[in-house]
């Protein structure tokens, strides 16, 4: 796999692309969302099939976990440059002016600037299991650290239910995969990855800012009419 991987990038760099043929390794027809690949069992690809999310525990390493952490930290006190990297405030942390440092930053956006945190779109597990739902092309398109700082009692905190085809201009959306990693344990307490199993089937709905009392922060748009839907916690 990473042989073809590897011809494929050679490829964009000379110009064509490889032979590979993305419809042709498809062998099962009864898989929409996958591709014909060893790694992923068929018990897998049905479960991906039918509930669009896939749990493959303990797949990083702690060792890139900790270099990515570290990294973050010191984006946050400013012991490095930023570069290209967007350094996204709460809007209530922000506003008490009495936070710092990674109490106060929540997300680190697009960090395929920095050679460290891009060590993690460059790790042979992840692009191994991306792989097997998108092919050898892969294109980190949109990368993102997330940080969760103690809510202040406002809130603001919160992430509204939202589609991630929202925020993306290109297609085709069976083609899309997002490789998400918890950097320490995650509860329902303590903000753990939240999902609506089967709700990749559907369409693109209508997204607004969230009507929540004490702000929302920028860009944490919601998806209409599915604030009572049943939903899956995913503790890892």
């Amino acid at each position: 796999m990473a042989e073809v991987r590897l011809k494929t990038v050679l490829g964009h760099m000379n110009g064509h692309l490889n032979g590979f043929q993305q419809g042709s390794t498809n062998g099962h027809s009864r898989f929409r969302y996958t591709l014909d690949n060893p790694l992923l069992s068929l018990e897998q690809r049905q479960f991906y099939e039918d509930n669009g999310f896939l749990v493959v525990p303990r797949l990083v390493s702690s060792q890139l976990l900790d270099a990515c952490k570290e990294r973050f930290l010191a984006l946050c006190d400013r012991r490095l440059p930023w570069n290209g990297i967007t350094m996204m405030k709460d809007i209530s942390l922000s506003k008490s002016g009495t936070v710092t440092g990674e109490r106060l930053y929540n997300k680190a956006q697009d960090f395929v600037y920095d050679d460290v945190l891009f060590q993690y779109c460059l790790y042979p597990p992840i692009l191994d299991h991306v792989e097997c739902f998108i092919g050898p092309n892969i294109r980190a398109m949109h990368t993102m650290l997330i940080n969760k700082p103690p809510d202040t009692g406002s809130q603001t905190s919160r992430h509204p239910l939202h589609q991630d085809l929202h925020y993306f201009p290109f297609r085709p959306a069976d083609r899309i995969v997002c490789a998400w990693t918890a950097m320490e344990r995650i509860t329902p307490d303590n903000g753990c990855l939240i999902v609506l199993p089967g709700t990749h089937k559907g369409v693109l709905h209508q997204h607004d800012y969230p009507d929540w009392e004490k702000g929302v922060n920028k860009m944490y748009h919601g998806v209409r009419g599915y604030d009572d839907h049943p939903i899956v916690e995913l503790p890892m």
